[in-house]
This record gives structure tokens, sequence and C-alpha cells, in this order.
């Protein structure tokens, strides 16, 4: 691949990306909930399946500790998460999403899916999903980074 086909391709990658950053993110508002930046949603995908402590989501997004921590305030102080005790270590605390962090995480969902729509029509359902196979390939588990 020569260097301008490498550039145009990484571009056109971070175009969609940040495209469909901004879809979901639009479409969680339109689905009311405020006060809320792209970034959050990044934490609530690492919270959604167990909790995680401020260092693993730190980790997974790419940032540092010091932010996390930011972050997890901030979602705390809106009603998405919680702490609570870790159960495997007692210094610990282990970061989850409240009844309101699913809701907003099942509206990510929705607006997720009806971003990804019309590429399913352009493409078909074939090509998206041989897509998202070799997306998976080349990036299979992350960190997802907020910001770049």
């Amino acid at each position: 691949m020569q260097n301008s086909e490498a550039i145009s391709l990484s571009a056109a990658l971070l175009a969609v990306a940040g495209e469909l950053t901004q879809r979901i993110h639009d479409g969680v508002v339109a689905r009311g909930f405020e006060g809320l930046r792209p970034a959050h949603g990044f934490a609530f995908a690492r919270l959604a399946p167990d909790g995680a402590t401020v260092t693993e989501l730190a980790a997974h997004l790419g940032v540092t500790k010091q932010a996390a921590s930011q972050l997890v305030e901030e979602i705390v102080r809106k009603g998405y998460a919680e702490r609570r005790p870790h159960p495997g270590d007692a210094r610990a605390r282990l970061i989850v999403l409240t009844g309101r962090g699913w809701a907003c995480t099942r509206a990510a969902e929705e607006a997720a899916a009806d971003a990804v729509r019309p590429w399913v029509e352009l493409l078909g359902e074939r090509e998206i999903r041989a897509l998202q196979r070799q997306l998976l390939r080349i990036a299979p588990y992350g960190p997802v980074k907020p910001v770049w």
C-alpha cells in the first residue's frame, strides 16, 4: 500500500468513527439523556458488563487514572453510575451503572442501530458483516479512546 493510500484509508476510518460517535451521541440526547459527552458513552461501554475500577476504566479508555476519576465523578454526580465496595479487593471501589445508566446504554444501542442502518442499505447485510469481522480482526479489544 502506498503512503497516499494509507493516509486516505486512515482519513476515511477516522471520518467514519467521528461521524458514528456524533450520531450515537445525538441519538442519546434525542432520547432524553442530556449532560453527557461521547467520552461518557465510551465509559458506559466498559462499565456495562460487570462494572470496573477506575484503574480498569482508565486502561480501557487509554487515559490517566486521574482523567478516569474525573469522568467517574461526573457520571456518579449525574446519577448514571455509583460506587460500590469491590467484592474481591477491600481497597478498591467498583463503579457500576445505575438504572439510569442502563437506560442510557440502551438508548445508545438504539442510536447505534439507527446510525449503521444506512450503511446496510448502501453496502448490504453481507458486506457489513464482513466489514465487522475484518475490523474486529484489526482491533479486537480496543482500547476505545474518547479523544484523539
